[in-house]
């Protein structure tokens, strides 16, 4: 018996799974939590927001510096600003306390996963969904995010458990609890708090596919919303009018009109592909588990009409479609849809148990060169990109991502040979050192790549005066307005740069793109100033097509003082 098969047997029983699947949660997810410096741009947005949440006093209406933040309700700052009062420092610029909620909501949906997976096939495949759930990138990524993803999935994987519960015991003719109808109904509430309708979508999606399917509605009834609809709107409610008192309907004009509509009729803020975009996508966004999803997919059509594989397809296709043709696309969309990819794996594979190939040898094939292309691509292919733009000599990432590409040849080897358990063991560990490589170690390394901390240092270390106020000109990036802090200016033209530096001549500093550069200092001289260059900083701008800019730091002087 092999270390991953008696590990495998470690986790057969329940408090086991249950301690395994919240200490795997955590190592996955926890390395690079306060090494990974704030990720542009949405992360900064939220974090910066909720900061001046905070700072104000006022939690209802969203702001990012001066600027109206109407593009989703506020439920997401609020947890970060729990979290930011319970475990942070409100003085201090770190982004971890903004993250709290994110990987707190992975544990839950890892939890959620398992039980209703477990629900539905039993307690080996929520077992086995919930390891591929939270070894995933998408998982692993959002986790450590300060944003609404992770937490969104954690939600909608609870209201999905619990229509889950609702469908089983109409199947199986057992009551179904009051308590799991509450909760079903405050998740959804709660859902509409974080991201308005995309709660609703995959709920709702979930429940008109299970009736396109069946010709049935009746069973609903046991969700008892003659008082549970009420209970969503109570969750929901109140900040929706307090938000429309505050903005005038500004708001509702704003997120409906620009950022929902927006978004489904167009390529919003460029974030546009076509349509099969999240299907091409999927063996990055699932991997590693995505192998043992597409060796799973005939397991799914042949199953299609037992009662629990119904409720998995119910519960991804109709909003998989309405993502695939949605005019913006991003990769994390289809997150919330995940957590029944995973059950429905995880059910292929208990049946294909001990099986060579399990089952169809071509497809095997097929999905075992994918998959370890895109392995390549990161326990290699990521280290390698940042040796090769830090140039740093530093090869121990590189190493390490070399180990992992070899313990994901070895999980294809045992699931080749039948021994699932095993596989499913070594893919765990696969995902645990590939991910904390690349989030615990290379986005921390990455100085030329993500610019706002080496500007920050830049800043901290020649700032002449204590309440020296910066102002940036060109490079805008969120993550710099949050280290920096809620005072800091954005200048659109070298002209209100100029403006800066005569408001407090002695002390006022400001950050210039190559883009601007020469424009400022012919406007500084009809101004009669004369900029010092305190240092700059080199490097790549990923959020402007990857260009190269330097970006100088200047103090203002007057022209005849030193």
């Amino acid at each position: 018996m092999t270390f991953f098969e008696r590990f495998a047997d470690a986790l057969r029983t329940r408090t086991g799974a249950t301690v395994f699947a919240v200490l795997m949660t955590l190592a996955i997810v926890l390395p690079g939590q306060t090494s990974m410096p704030p990720i542009d741009r949405d992360e900064p947005r939220f974090a910066q927001a909720t900061r001046q949440m905070v700072e104000t006093g006022d939690y209802v209406d969203i702001r990012f510096l001066d600027v109206p933040r109407h593009l989703q309700p506020a439920g997401i700052y609020w947890l970060q600003a729990l979290s930011l009062q319970a475990v942070g420092d409100t003085e201090v610029r770190e982004i971890w306390p903004h993250r709290v909620p994110s990987w707190l909501a992975a544990i839950a949906t890892v939890l959620l996963t398992w039980w209703a997976g477990g629900l539905l096939f039993g307690r080996t495949a929520g077992r086995t969904a919930a390891l591929m759930m939270g070894t995933c990138l998408i998982f692993a990524y959002e986790a450590r995010i300060a944003k609404i993803d992770s937490t969104l999935c954690a939600v909608t994987a609870l209201a999905q458990a619990m229509l889950a519960s609702a469908f089983m015991a109409r199947e199986r003719g057992v009551k179904f609890p009051a308590w799991q109808a509450a909760l079903f109904w405050a998740a959804l509430g709660f859902g509409i708090l974080l991201k308005g309708p995309v709660m609703v979508l995959v709920t709702g999606g979930t429940v008109l596919g299970l009736i396109a399917m069946e010709r049935r509605a009746k069973w609903l009834g046991m969700l008892r919303p003659l008082w549970g609809v009420p209970l969503m709107l109570a969750v929901a409610a109140p900040w929706y009018i307090a938000i429309g008192m505050a903005t005038d309907g500004q708001f509702f004009r704003t997120a409906v009109g620009y950022s929902v509509a927006g978004k489904i009729a167009g390529s919003h803020q460029k974030h546009g592909g076509p349509i099969g975009y999240h299907a091409l996508l999927f063996s990055a966004v699932f991997w590693p588990a995505s192998f043992f999803a597409w060796i799973a997919a005939p397991y799914a059509w042949l199953q299609r009409r037992d009662a629990p594989v119904r409720f998995c397809l119910a519960w991804i296709v109709p909003a998989w479609i309405v993502f695939e043709l949605s005019g913006t696309k991003l990769p994390h969309y289809t997150l919330p849809l995940l957590p029944a990819v995973a059950m429905l794996s995880a059910a292929a594979l208990a049946e294909a148990d001990g099986r060579k190939w399990l089952g169809r040898p071509r497809l095997f094939a097929a999905a075992a060169v994918i998959w370890m292309i895109v392995a390549l691509m990161f326990t290699i292919g990521i280290p390698g990109m940042r040796l090769g733009l830090e140039q740093d000599g530093s090869y121990g990432e590189l190493l390490l991502g070399g180990f992992a590409f070899v313990l994901a040849a070895i999980t294809l080897a045992l699931a080749a040979d039948g021994r699932t358990r095993a596989a499913l063991a070594a893919m765990a560990a696969t995902a645990f050192l590939t991910w904390t490589n690349i989030f615990g170690f290379v986005f921390g390394k990455l100085d030329h790549v993500l610019l706002s901390p080496p500007v920050m240092s830049l800043v901290e270390g020649t700032a002449p005066c204590p309440t020296s106020q910066l102002a940036l000109l060109e490079y805008h990036e969120p993550s710099l307005v949050f280290l920096n802090g809620s005072d800091t200016k954005l200048a659109f033209t070298p002209e209100e740069l100029v403006a800066h530096f005569n408001t407090d001549p002695a002390c006022a500093i400001g950050l210039v793109g190559d883009g601007k550069r020469t424009a400022f200092l012919e406007a500084a001289t009809v101004a009669g100033l004369k900029p010092v260059e305190l240092g700059a900083v080199e490097g790549v701008n990923v959020n402007e097509r990857g260009e190269r800019n330097r970006l100088t730091l200047y103090r203002a002087n007057q022209t005849g003082s030193r």
